[in-house]
């Protein structure tokens, strides 16, 4: 039996499971087989993360995590889970393999996925023009044309931050209103850098080793016109991956896991969720990984109160289903 079981790669789960090595829990963390690293696995040059001034690429960054995680103690297996338990004092998590892990405490830190428009370009050019973060990625835009594509909070956002960087910025909706809220319609419609092009949805993104242009078509007449940019910013949301805790933790009415306050602990006694699975708002790699911070302490202090007979049985093995 572990001591912590942390399901999640990214910045949060590592971050969790340094915290966790080097307080001698010996984490386990379960990296997914496909996944693993979380979405920085998918960017290139990170200039935000504090400690590097100069950049890092994305996945040398997790890279760079994941080898100071394992230098304190943590194991790290490359599986999926498909099924958790979690009420009781002994958690139990199946993996894809057919192995069960047991543990007195998981840190649930799956994080959430952006969704994407589904266009075969938009992933080839992840990271060469095509992105979901604005905050990321808008510095490599200086004086740039540049298109949003969303009709929300987020959309209008990522638009309104990127005229510090680009010298126009198209906002691209399939619609001719937004469900934005009306202070952000009006900041967006009063800056002169921002324009609207309604009922337009994306049908090609161009480009053969950067982004050149996108195609639209007019969700009205059907008419395709071409648009000359660089960069294009995905912005129609994201969904936490919560697939696994159905049922079992409570979730906001974003979909993200609730938790307590400031705190990492979700409805469930020894279980604490990190990352961008709690996060609505923010989802950058330093806030996922003050995240991870908190959930290793929370585990900490919840297994220091622990009756020493339960504790004394956390050896680090596993059972075969």
């Amino acid at each position: 039996m572990r001591q912590v079981v942390i399901i999640g790669s990214g910045p949060a789960g590592y971050t969790a499971a340094i915290y966790a090595a080097r307080a001698n829990l010996e984490p386990l963390v379960i990296a997914s087989s496909v996944a693993f690293g979380g979405e920085l696995m998918k960017t290139t040059e990170v200039e935000n993360f504090p400690g590097f001034p100069d950049g890092i690429m994305g996945p040398e960054l997790m890279m760079k995590m994941q080898a100071q995680a394992e230098r304190f103690g943590a194991e790290i297996v490359y599986d999926d889970v498909t099924k958790v338990e979690l009420d009781g004092d002994v958690k139990r998590i199946t993996m894809g393999d057919g192995t069960v892990h047991e543990a007195l405490t998981v840190i649930y830190a799956t994080g959430s996925e952006y969704r994407k428009l589904g266009l075969d370009d938009e992933t080839r050019l992840s990271g060469y023009g095509v992105s979901w973060c604005a905050t990321c990625d808008g510095a490599f835009f200086k004086q740039k044309k540049v298109a949003v594509i969303g009709g929300g909070d987020s959309a209008l956002e990522e638009a309104t931050f990127l005229t510090r960087f680009a010298d126009v910025v198209y906002l691209v909706h399939r619609r001719d209103e937004m469900r934005a809220s009306a202070a952000m319609q009006d900041r967006a419609r009063a800056d002169a850098k921002i324009e609207f092009l309604w009922n337009k949805e994306v049908a090609h993104i161009y480009g053969d080793d950067k982004v050149t242009g996108i195609g639209l078509v007019d969700t009205v007449d059907g008419s395709e016109t071409t648009l000359d940019v660089t960069g294009v910013f995905v912005a129609i949301g994201s969904d936490p991956r919560t697939h696994l805790i159905h049922g079992q933790l409570d979730l906001t009415e974003a979909g993200t896991v609730a938790v307590e306050g400031r705190s990492s602990r979700t409805n469930i006694a020894g279980v604490f969720a990190a990352g961008d699975v709690v996060d609505p708002t923010y989802k950058q790699a330093v806030t996922a990984a003050g995240s991870g911070t908190v959930a290793a302490l929370d585990a900490e202090h919840y297994l220091a109160d622990l009756d020493p007979a339960l504790l004394a049985r956390a050896t680090g093995s596993a059972v075969t289903a």
